[in-house]
């Protein structure tokens, strides 16, 4: 079939239903000559001839009764699905697609995850955990979640944690038996764990900036362990083993235990945290939007 039809099919269709050109103009929103010149040129593509016409009225002919009957269901069901595109901007319901990183999820996301589906039941969420730097748009994800610095310009980001840090700790035991540094070179002095990337495979290098100067200097650990899963590495520091640095929050629990204790925190200062970010602003649809709306307000409180 040829598209290019379509809306002359669906003018056709209009005029059956109404039997009168004016009525019918009025309700697709052309002029009554604009359509009449509609339907003549798709009963010359057809080769048939749709419509009787009279000065006052507009009738069906055979031909025009059979080829009614039968794009009539097929009109009925574009008519629905467009109606149904539009209630989902309007009304949270569909297939959320999320790609965030692990420990993302696990400190701002799960644990909200039951009050979310409380307040929008029709909502269906799909998470993709990734620590590394996806492509959402190649993924057929609808949004990501990456530190603010990783969020390139052509996407749209809103913060969803408050401002972080990183965190250089260590467990007590591990400080029983070696004094703590404080300055930058007293790092190379202590056992440094490595977690080891999993985009680029390389150990990550602690970042820090000079508390007098400002200038960002960067360490490579270089210890007796390392690893490219989080939670095993933190387990080695509670376990005495070395030092590591991680992001504050994911620590936060450990330090108020005294589990964990931080130190050089003076050359840890804040900055942005995670974004949600999606390609476009425009038409996003209402279950998206409320997504975002629910981890903005989970931010705010943390920051109260």
């Amino acid at each position: 079939m040829d598209r290019n039809l379509l809306p002359a099919l669906a003018a056709f269709a209009e005029v059956a239903r109404e039997g009168n050109y004016t009525r019918a103009a009025g309700r697709i929103g052309i002029s009554p000559s604009a359509l009449s010149q509609t339907i003549r040129m798709l009963e010359q593509q057809l080769g048939v001839r749709l419509l009787n016409r009279s000065t006052r009225s507009v009738s069906l002919t055979d031909d025009g009764r059979k080829l009614l009957s039968q794009i009539e269901p097929g009109l009925a069901m574009i008519s629905h699905a467009v109606v149904a595109v539009g209630e989902a901007r309007e009304k949270p319901s569909g297939e959320i697609r999320l790609n965030a990183p692990r420990v993302v999820t696990h400190h701002f996301i799960e644990p909200y995850l039951g009050e979310f589906a409380r307040r929008y039941p029709e909502v269906r969420v799909e998470l993709f955990v990734d620590d590394g730097l996806g492509d959402i748009i190649r993924e057929g994800c609808d949004a990501g979640i990456r530190l603010r610095e990783s969020v390139t310009d052509t996407m749209v980001a809103v913060p969803v944690t408050p401002p972080v840090s990183l965190a250089v700790v260590g467990s007590p035991a591990y400080f029983a038996a070696n004094p703590p540094p404080r300055v930058f070179r007293d790092l190379t002095q202590h056992n440094c764990l490595g977690f080891r990337l999993s985009g680029s495979g390389a150990v990550f290098r602690w970042e820090l900036t000079d508390p007098l100067t400002g200038e960002e200097r960067l360490f490579q650990p270089a210890g007796t362990f390392a690893t490219n899963n989080d939670d095993v590495m933190l387990n080695a520091a509670l376990q005495g083993i070395g030092l590591v640095m991680h992001l504050d929050f994911a620590v936060s629990q450990h330090l108020a235990s005294g589990a964990l204790v931080r130190v050089m925190e003076d050359w840890c200062p804040p900055f942005d945290g995670f974004n949600l970010y999606v390609p476009s602003r425009d038409q996003m649809p209402a279950k998206l939007r409320v997504f975002v709306d629910f981890l903005v307000e989970k931010r705010r409180q943390l920051e109260r």
